[in-house]
């Protein structure tokens, strides 16, 4: 390439060497720099920030009623047939179906990433297109689809109590007004008041009165529904307007009732020649509806705002908001709050108190807070470490080079369509120490050559150096990429949680090796001075010292072939030893593997069961002792009570269905705890240390209590579920019986129920046709007229132009009537020929007890058992493998083997009774064999980009050979925490992957290079360690230091762990194993070709 008449030829360089002589005095490399940094600083500005990733699971709930029906034909004649026509949809993960008397309630789950308009113009587009299912006079109502996802979870929660005894009715109203206000804010999309009675007018029935007047109840019904009608009827030619009117006059007939005056005064019926009012016959009032459930407040030990008031219950009704998806919850909350705060002493009275009981968008924005700053702080620390090995002007090469790097990936992790959140921001924490690497190497190399050749020009100097670690720093880089990238593909509800690290991480290594090419040698060339005296002290005096250490550790081992092996045996011992500390998980150095660790939160709920057929009140009280108590502990802020309705959902309650909760045996706690810095312990150490208190406060009235945490990735249905199939129903439900009493033997497992109900004691009305059809009197008239004396019924409703939900008009007995079956028995009907007969005449009263519920998941009928671990292992995996020794006794007698599933369902459930173990295990077991998964296809492309770069099959495998190492720092490190191997922990490792074999590549790289230019093998062997071992090192130190700041996390800290102690380890082994391996390898090639 070189002219003639040139003194001096440009030197001849490969691909990295070029660009670095390209970008290095080129005036576009600094414009391409800060155009980077602004793009990182827009990112932070304006990309979303929540607290978790949004896990996209879109649900469905098909509701079917089907009034009067029991739960075997609302099985047979509605769900399954439906689940039938839902299993058409493409993309469901599961669908399950709940069989009640009177209703079928069908959940259809979607698989994850399944985008949520598509997946429910699937589902009803199916709904429709099957309406012809079943006849049309079966009774079956018209199917109501109630879609779920992550955006139905509130972002924020609003409690509104008072101080003094204003009731719940009245807080009610506020908090409609408030709504209203609340929708307002930009990005809102659902706000829903919790609590509060609602309001009626009430006509209580009075038997008596309406016997003696010839009254019946469905004579009411019918009087005050006509009476409760208006009409536009047209218009009229006006014959004499007024100046200026229209010449039209425009004519409305009839009246809507307004108040419970007008019920009062409705005339139904006529007895004697004289009209019959409603008042006559019943009592009319207009007030709150009868309790449906109760909310309530109660401030905590902790709260100091409210002195005097603490262990008080105050009614309450809590408002909550969602937000759009993908709107920026921080600016959401803050909206919604910043109205509340406006609305005070206007439409809330001054008197109503306002709690924040959940905000999602402060705790977002508190940690991405946190998170940057951790950030700022690991690649400050970083900087440092460069300034302290290589030099001040070294350390602003990499400082800038690491900037630009975290700046530009900021901006496409924003562009790809990534959130601010704890697991993205954790994934650029983490790979801090990896994206520096590329800088380092480079910036290292030039400062070596520079010792090296003095007198050359850093022009000249700079490519040169670039070239030489351009192959291997390519190559490494992808590597690192190529172990983390497959884990994007992980697949169910982990993935999306999980899918940011590998994304984040792989983005920014490929951008990080952009600019360690082009921006790096410009700050070079800016930065350093030539000369300085470098040539005075030649080789640094760290070099020096390293070349010594590894002279004297590797000569021995390379001339001995007995010592090799010996450093072989004693690899393998700790190899060996490690992995066997995953296998003693309760000894004092054992190592327990979960899913993920419990967050530090500042909230966990209490779920509450009572026996069937509970009434509210009792279900109430059993609440509110148990408020009472934690009212007492000095870490809880305040408390939330509900009875008979659910507590606003967090994601556990979304897949839990736990929004579906209003019967009266049924109610939660929503414990609020004070803020993580204002306590030492873990909120997860305080919820199982109130666990044991709560449970026998549980046990006193007779309830079953759940300890419910936010869950730090994807929400399972309990822990440990246990899935019970089998031909019939009865054998289910005594196998589930026989398998949670196994739970309850196994030590740890706690919050054991299953979906069996109490048998409550049920009175039917049979009722005698004969009898009644003579009388003329329908089967049809006689139920409903029950119906309207027990449950209510609303004969019309008012228009007072006031109210915001319909007020009603409801016909029901009195509540001190509804004691005993007397007052409803003494109910009169009226006959064909007007006699009045009372309801005893025409019913006889059967006794028997309540209809189970029916479950089915994917179309087989099932029983779930479901529990909690609690205890030091605090991991479902073991609590699993400890049921399993009392399975055999769980089995039923003369039934055969109870077969045991992990993974799928049983094939064939009509031959044995079946056990399927869910929960959190199927979620670990997916997971890990995906993570798994991506693991070997990492290491097979790290071992072809490998044999791409050197051309042979076996240099590879020796490149590769310190992966296992990995484990022999990862478990002790652990061990030595006292830490749960975590899904974090795992994702550490596959980092490890990369990283070391990025060493390793360094190492025989160098090899090579030294044996080309006639180093004889030996030596070109210890000089790749001694060399190497420096910007190895760094790397490593860089890389652990990133590492130190994730430590902390509770989550995360797995992670961690993994790279700290893997790396140490890893990095001290690769020094000496690969050289050794190496030269013990290839030792006869070189001997021969130098012979």
């Amino acid at each position: 390439m070189s002219h003639p008449n040139h003194t001096s030829p440009p030197e001849k360089l490969g691909f990295s060497g070029s660009v670095a002589r390209a970008f290095q005095a080129n005036a576009i490399t600094p414009l391409l720099a800060l155009v980077a940094l602004l793009l990182g600083l827009f990112a932070v500005l304006v990309t979303p920030r929540e607290e978790e990733p949004q896990i996209n699971v879109t649900m469905a709930n098909v509701i079917i009623p089907f009034p009067g029906a029991s739960s075997a034909d609302v099985e047979k004649m509605v769900a399954a047939p439906a689940e039938h026509v839902l299993s058409q949809i493409q993309g469901i993960e599961h669908s399950y179906s709940v069989a009640r008397p009177g209703v079928a309630v069908l959940t259809v789950q979607f698989k994850v990433g399944v985008p949520r308009t598509e997946a429910l113009v699937r589902l009803y587009d199916v709904l429709n297109a099957n309406q012809d299912w079943l006849p049309q006079g079966l009774g079956v109502l018209t199917p109501i689809v109630k879609p779920k996802g992550i955006d139905d979870v509130p972002v924020l929660a609003a409690t509104l109590w008072t101080k003094d005894a204003q009731s719940a009715h009245d807080l009610e109203r506020v908090a409609h007004a408030v709504e209203t206000e609340l929708k307002r804010v930009p990005g809102t999309r659902e706000v829903v008041t919790i609590g509060g009675p609602g309001r009626a007018v009430h006509v209580w029935l009075e038997p008596n009165k309406l016997r003696e007047r010839g009254v019946s109840v469905q004579a009411l019904q019918g009087a005050i529904a006509s009476a409760n009608f208006g009409l536009p009827s047209g218009s009229v030619i006006n014959p004499n307007p007024a100046k200026g009117e229209p010449g039209m006059l425009s004519v409305e007939t009839g009246e809507f009732l307004q108040n419970a005056q007008d019920v009062g005064d409705i005339v139904v019926g006529v007895n004697n020649g004289r009209p019959i009012y409603l008042r006559e016959v019943a009592r009319v009032e207009a007030g709150a509806q009868l309790p449906q459930r109760y909310v309530w407040f109660t401030p905590g030990a902790a709260d100091a705002a409210h002195p005097g008031q603490q262990g008080q219950n105050h009614p309450a009704v809590t408002i909550t908001v969602t937000k759009k998806p993908g709107e920026n919850a921080v600016d959401v909350a803050a909206g919604a709050r910043e109205r509340l705060d406006n609305l005070k002493n206007t439409v809330i009275p001054d008197d109503v108190e306002i709690t924040i009981s959940r905000d999602y968008g402060e705790t977002a924005a508190a940690k991405a807070n946190k998170l940057i700053q951790k950030l700022i702080f690991a690649t400050g620390s970083v900087i440092i470490l460069v300034g302290l090995a290589l030099g001040r002007r070294e350390a602003i090469i990499v400082g800038a080079a690491v900037i630009l790097t975290l700046t530009a990936t900021l901006f496409a992790s924003w562009a790809w369509g990534f959130t601010l959140n704890r697991v993205s921001l954790f994934a650029l924490i983490f790979s801090i120490g990896i994206l520096v690497d590329d800088a380092i190497v480079v910036v290292e190399n030039i400062h070596r050559h520079r010792m090296l050749t003095p007198d050359v020009p850093l022009s000249v100097i700079i490519p040169r150096a670039v070239d030489e670690v351009g192959g291997p720093t390519i190559l490494a880089t992808f590597t690192v990429i190529a172990a983390l990238l497959p884990m994007a593909f992980v697949s169910g509800l982990m993935g999306p949680y999980m899918s940011p690290i590998p994304i984040n991480a792989s983005m920014g290594m490929a951008i990080s090796l952009a600019i360690a090419f082009t921006v790096t040698p410009w700050l070079a060339l800016k930065l350093t001075k030539t000369g300085e005296g470098h040539a005075a002290h030649g080789p640094g005096k760290i070099t020096r010292t390293l070349q010594n250490v590894f002279t004297r550790t590797l000569t021995p081992l390379l001339q001995s072939a007995k010592k090799r092996w010996l450093l072989a045996a004693g690899i393998g011992g700790a190899l060996l030893l490690s992995v066997s500390l995953a296998l003693v998980p309760n000894s004092f150095l054992g190592v327990v593997l979960k899913m993920l660790p419990f967050d530090n939160k500042s909230e966990y709920q209490v779920v509450v069961d009572m026996p069937a057929g509970t009434p509210l009140e009792s279900t109430t009280a059993a609440l509110q002792a148990m408020t009472a108590w934690l009212a007492t502990q000095p870490e809880v802020a305040n408390v939330q009570g509900y009875a008979g309705t659910a507590s606003p959902i967090t994601f556990n309650g979304l897949v839990r269905q736990y929004y579906l909760r209003a019967e009266a045996e049924g109610g939660d706690l929503q414990v609020n705890l004070v803020d993580a810095h204002a306590r030492s312990e873990q909120s997860h150490a305080i919820a199982q240390r109130h666990r044991p208190e709560l449970e026998k406060i549980a046990a006193e009235h007779g309830a079953r209590i759940k300890v419910v945490e936010v869950p730090p990735g994807p929400p399972v249905m309990s822990p440990i579920v246990a899935e019970v199939y089998g031909p019939d129903q009865e054998g289910r439900a005594e196998l589930a019986l026989r398998v949670a009493q196994a739970y309850k033997k196994t030590p740890d497992i706690v919050g054991v129920d299953t979906s069996l109900k109490e048998a409550a004691p049920r009175a039917f009305l049979r009722i005698q046709r004969q009898r009644a059809e003579s009388l003329g009197i329908p089967v049809q008239v006689i139920a409903q007229t029950v119906y309207a004396a027990l449950s209510g019924s609303d004969a019309a409703y008012l228009h007072d132009g006031h109210a915001k939900f319909a007020v009603p008009v409801r016909l029901q007995l009195p509540l001190d009537q509804q004691v005993g079956l007397d007052a409803l028995l003494a109910l009169p009907l009226k006959a064909a020929n007007g006699a009045m007969v009372p309801l005893s005449e025409l019913v006889t009263v059967e006794r028997g007890v309540i209809d189970q519920p029916r479950y089915t998941k994917d179309m087989l009928p099932v029983t779930y058992v479901f529990g909690d671990m609690a205890g030091s292992l605090d991991s479902p995996l073991y609590g699993l493998f400890g049921i399993r020794s009392s399975m055999k006794e769980a089995a039923l007698p003369n039934t055969g083997e109870l077969g045991e599933y992990w993974i799928s369902q049983p094939k064939d459930p009509y031959r044995q009774y079946a056990v399927k173990w869910d929960g959190e295990w199927q979620i670990t077991y997916e997971t890990f064999r995906d993570m798994g998964a991506a693991y070997a296809v990492g290491l097979i492309l790290i071992y072809l980009l490998v044999v791409a770069q050197f051309g042979s099959y076996l240099t590879p495998l020796i490149i590769m050979a310190p992966i296992p190492l990995t484990i022999i720092g990862v478990m002790p490190g652990h061990a030595l925490l006292g830490a749960q191997y975590t899904a974090t922990s795992m994702i550490g490792m596959i980092a490890l992957a990369g990283i070391i074999v990025r060493n390793s590549i360094l190492l025989v790289d160098f090899i090579e290079l030294e044996t080309k230019r006639g180093v004889p093998f030996a030596e070109a062997v210890v000089q790749s360690a001694a060399v190497r071992a420096q910007p190895i090192a760094l790397t490593g130190l860089a890389a652990m230091m990133g590492a130190f700041f994730i430590l902390d996390d509770p989550i995360f800290n797995g992670l961690a762990i993994s790279l700290i102690f893997g790396i140490a380890v890893s990095t001290l082994l690769t020094l000496v194993v690969i050289p050794v391996l190496y030269f013990a390898v290839y030792r006869k090639r070189y001997e021969a070709s130098a012979a």
